[in-house]
C-alpha cells in the first residue's frame, strides 16, 4: 500500500525571491517546507528583475530618507507603517544576501524618485537573476526544504492542514504590452479570492516607461531604470529631451505616451556595466553605442494584490502572501524604483516566520476555471496608461475574472493618482485617499490603512 506523503508544516506556492525568502526563514526556524513552482525559478518575475535592491546603506543615507522618498512616490496612498518597516529592515536584508553568497557590484546607483544613490546591483542589470540563483541554491541544499517544479496549483483545497504562503507574483502579463513573463497572470490572487481572501488596489498597475519598441521577438524587453540613473536620456522624434528622466515612473511613462518616436540614448553611459542587457539589444539588431533605442511604456508591476498585514497574514486564517501578489500598502499609488525586490526579501521573510506560529489553512474552496484567455489588447486599450469610465465599463464584460475586478476597482477610483490616470477625473481627490478592497462577491470598499 502506498504511504501517504507527510504534510509539511508550511507550503510555499511560488519560487521567486519572496517565496524562497519565506521558505528559508521558516526552514531555518525548524519547519519542514515544500515549495511549489509552476515552472523553473528562472521563469519568475524576480529572476528577470533588472533593477536592484533599494537600501539605505550609503554613508550619506538613512532609512528615514528612504521612507520619505517612498512616501513621496506613493502619492498619499502608502501605508506608513509598512514603509517604515521596509526601509528599516533593508540594510539587514542586504547583509543577509551577502552572507548567502550574493556578489554585489561596487558602489550604489541613483534611480528615479530617490534622493540618494541607494540601489544595490549585482551583475549590472542582472540583480534579480543573481539573487534568485543564490536563494534557489540555498533552498535546494536545505534539509528541511523540498522544491517541486512544474506544479500548477488550481485550488488551495489540497493544502488544508498546513500553513500556506502565496508568493505567486503579479498580474501585469494580462496586458498585451508587458515586460513580464507570460505566467504573471494573477492566478495566486484568484486562488486566494476563491478561498475567501480580500484583494485590494487592483486598479494600480505600474507601466514602466522604457520597454523596447520594435514589434518583433524582443518587443517589450525592459530597459532598466538603472540606465537612466547612469545618465541615459530620453529623446523625442526631433532628438530633443522632453522630461526629467528620473521623475517618478508614472510621470515619465505618460510623457513618453504623449509622443511618438521616443528613443533612449545610451551612447554616453558606461554600457559595459550592463553586459547582458547590451547583448540582448545587439541580438535584437540594435547598436546602442551608435544610435538611440526605440522605447515606449509597458505594463510592468502590479501594486494591487492579496490584502495582508505586515506579517503576511491575509484575511483568511492560515493563508499568507508576500511579494508582488500581496497588497501591504507599501507602494501606495506608485512604486518607488527598486523597492520591489526589497519587498520580496522583507515581507517574504516575515510571512515565513509568521506561518510558523499561525493556524493551519482550513477553508474550503473550489478549483479555478481559467480557460478564459486574458483580453490583453482590451486591457491595454481600456485600462492602460489613460482610462475613462466608458472604456472601463466595456471591460466589465471581459471573460477573465481578474480583468473584471481590475475594471471594477478602476471605475470606483474616480480620480487620478500615481499610476491610475482617469481622463474623466484628471486630478487627485482626497476623498479617494485610501485602498479599494474587494471581498468575494462584494463591490469595492474604500479603506484607510495605517
Amino acid at each position: 500500500m502506498r504511504q501517504k506523503r507527510q504534510q509539511p508544516d508550511v507550503t510555499v506556492i511560488g519560487a521567486g525571491v519572496a517565496g524562497l525568502s519565506a521558505a528559508l526563514a521558516a526552514a531555518d526556524a525548524g519547519s519542514t517546507v515544500t515549495v511549489l513552482a509552476k515552472a523553473s525559478h528562472t521563469a519568475s518575475n524576480s529572476y528577470a528583475a533588472q533593477g536592484g535592491v533599494a537600501a539605505a546603506v550609503g554613508p550619506d543615507d538613512d532609512p528615514s530618507l528612504h521612507v520619505a522618498d517612498t512616501l513621496a512616490a506613493g502619492r498619499g496612498l502608502c501605508r506608513t507603517s509598512a514603509v517604515e518597516l521596509l526601509a528599516a529592515e533593508a540594510p539587514a536584508r542586504i547583509a543577509w544576501l551577502r552572507e548567502l553568497g550574493v556578489a554585489f557590484d561596487e558602489g550604489l546607483s541613483l534611480e528615479g524618485g530617490h534622493s540618494r544613490a541607494r540601489v544595490v546591483h549585482a551583475g549590472g542589470a542582472d540583480t534579480g537573476r543573481h539573487i534568485a540563483d543564490v536563494l534557489t541554491r540555498r533552498a535546494a541544499e536545505h534539509p528541511r526544504i523540498r522544491i517541486e517544479e512544474g506544479t500548477r496549483v488550481l485550488s488551495l483545497e489540497p493544502f488544508r492542514g498546513a500553513a500556506v504562503v502565496l508568493a505567486t507574483g503579479g498580474y501585469a502579463a494580462l496586458w498585451s504590452r508587458t515586460t513580464n513573463p507570460s505566467g504573471a497572470t494573477g492566478e495566486g490572487l484568484l486562488l486566494a479570492h476563491a478561498a475567501g481572501a480580500a484583494l485590494a488596489d487592483l486598479e494600480l498597475v505600474q507601466f514602466h516607461p522604457t520597454a523596447l519598441r520594435d514589434g518583433n521577438a524582443h518587443d517589450g524587453f525592459l530597459l532598466s531604470e538603472a540606465l537612466r540613473g547612469a545618465g541615459a536620456t530620453l529623446l523625442d522624434s526631433d532628438g530633443e529631451r522632453f522630461v526629467d528622466e528620473l521623475a517618478p515612473r508614472d510621470v515619465v511613462a505618460r510623457a513618453i505616451a504623449a509622443r511618438t518616436g521616443t528613443r533612449l540614448d545610451l551612447r554616453e553611459i558606461e554600457r559595459d556595466r550592463y553586459p547582458t542587457l547590451m547583448a540582448t539589444l545587439v541580438r535584437a539588431g540594435y547598436a546602442p553605442a551608435d544610435e538611440p533605442i526605440p522605447v515606449s511604456p509597458a505594463a510592468h508591476y502590479a501594486i494591487g494584490g492579496i490584502v495582508t498585514d505586515l506579517e503576511g497574514r491575509t484575511t483568511v486564517p492560515g493563508l499568507y502572501a508576500a511579494g508582488e501578489c500581496a497588497a501591504t500598502g507599501v507602494h501606495g499609488a506608485n512604486r518607488l524604483a527598486s523597492n520591489s525586490l526589497l519587498e520580496c526579501l522583507v515581507f517574504g521573510r516575515r510571512a515565513g516566520l509568521a506561518a510558523l506560529d499561525g493556524p493551519a489553512f482550513a477553508n474550503a474552496c473550489d478549483d479555478l476555471s481559467l480557460t478564459e484567455k486574458a483580453p490583453g489588447e482590451m486591457l491595454w486599450r481600456e485600462a492602460g496608461l489613460i482610462r475613462s469610465a466608458a472604456g472601463l465599463r466595456r471591460l466589465l464584460d471581459a471573460p477573465h475574472p481578474l480583468a473584471r475586478l481590475v475594471a471594477t476597482s478602476a471605475l470606483a477610483r474616480e480620480e487620478s493618482r500615481g499610476v491610475h490616470f482617469r481622463e474623466d477625473f484628471p486630478i487627485a481627490d482626497e476623498a479617494f485617499a485610501g485602498h479599494f478592497v474587494v471581498q468575494p462577491d462584494h463591490e469595492p470598499e474604500l479603506q484607510r490603512w495605517s
